[in-house]
């Protein structure tokens, strides 16, 4: 049955989201911050983020919040987490009480730790909060290739989303571990950051599956100790998440870190990517975290040394080569 949909951000994924949603029959709108930021969508409904996707006709973009809100079912919010709060204060009046929201942020909130959602109950936006997570390298849904994804939150919440965005290209599973599926796609960026430093000094494919096997223990670990179920980070938001994430050309995190490990400086690195790289401030709150519950993660620590600390990746590599092994555990 054909629904009301917002899309609240036209970055890249929020756009695709919003081009998605209408194919599956939906009316939509697609809100953007300023002007100056939907002007090329409304100028030739193309995105100048993603090369060939067409904006339909159907899709009402603007930067007026009540008026991309008002009706909504479904109200899908795709702003970076450290921006989520600033936003959603201004934006939260406009949002229906009775509005299922969908976040697909994939961080932690740098002053309060929080995870997505529970920014957004803070905020008391909408009804229920549901988390849509897994491999969503923009560039290829924008292509209508298939992926699977996961719908984290109630029961009856999840199964809403399900029905409204499932399509023949986007498979989506149910689950009410929105703890688990929120830590897997927030701390897989952080791993993805060091894949790309192990590309850009070529340290060859066995070096990258033993971090991604490494890495998934780092993120199980900490996703566990935050409340999350060990399956979750074993299925399609874990390591499905965290294979695509880490080896797609396009992943901003992965490309990031390439750039780092052959050198350029991360200031500067930073400062030139065209979107928001979630796992820069995400690391921040990653090492803060495992240091509260007692989590031991090498690899998040090396990640961080080399953003913020001046450490080489080089030296980070050493560093990591040179623990102590013992016997293998997740």
């Amino acid at each position: 049955m054909a629904q009301q949909i917002a899309v609240i951000g036209c970055g890249q994924f929020g756009t695709v989201l919003a081009c998605h949603c209408a194919k599956a029959g939906h009316k939509v709108s697609l809100w953007g911050r300023d002007a100056q930021e939907i002007a090329p969508l409304l100028a030739n409904r193309e995105s100048p983020r993603i090369k060939g996707l067409r904006i339909a006709e159907s899709i009402a973009i603007t930067i007026d919040g009540r008026h991309a809100m008002s009706g909504a079912d479904l109200v899908i919010t795709a702003i970076p987490a450290q921006y989520a709060r600033s936003i959603w204060k201004v934006l939260g009046k406009d949002c229906p009480k009775s509005a299922c929201v969908v976040t697909v942020a994939k961080g932690f909130e740098v002053e309060s730790k929080m995870r997505p959602s529970e920014v957004l109950a803070s905020l008391n936006i909408g009804g229920e909060i549901v988390t849509l997570s897994g491999p969503t390298i923009a560039t290829e849904a924008a292509r209508g290739l298939p992926t699977a994804l996961v719908a984290a939150g109630s029961e009856s919440a999840t199964m809403h989303v399900q029905k409204a965005l499932a399509t023949d290209s986007w498979r989506i599973y149910c689950t009410t571990d929105q703890v688990g599926v929120e830590a897997a796609g927030a701390i897989k960026n952080v791993i993805a950051l060091a894949a790309g430093m192990v590309d850009g000094m070529e340290l060859g494919m066995n070096a990258k599956a033993t971090l991604l096997a490494r890495g998934l223990a780092e993120i199980s670990r900490l996703g566990i100790a935050l409340g999350g179920r060990r399956e979750t980070f074993f299925g399609v938001a874990g390591v499905g998440d965290l294979a695509t994430t880490c080896f797609s050309m396009d992943g901003r995190n992965r490309t990031l870190g390439e750039r780092i490990g052959r050198g350029e400086s991360c200031d500067s690195a930073v400062n030139s990517m065209e979107s928001v790289v979630e796992g820069v401030e995400t690391c921040r709150v990653v090492v803060q975290l495992a240091q509260q519950h007692g989590v031991e993660m090498p690899i998040a620590n090396a990640v961080h040394g080399v953003l913020f600390s001046g450490l080489s990746p080089r030296s980070a590599l050493q560093e990591l080569m040179r623990r102590n092994s013992g016997e293998e555990r997740i």
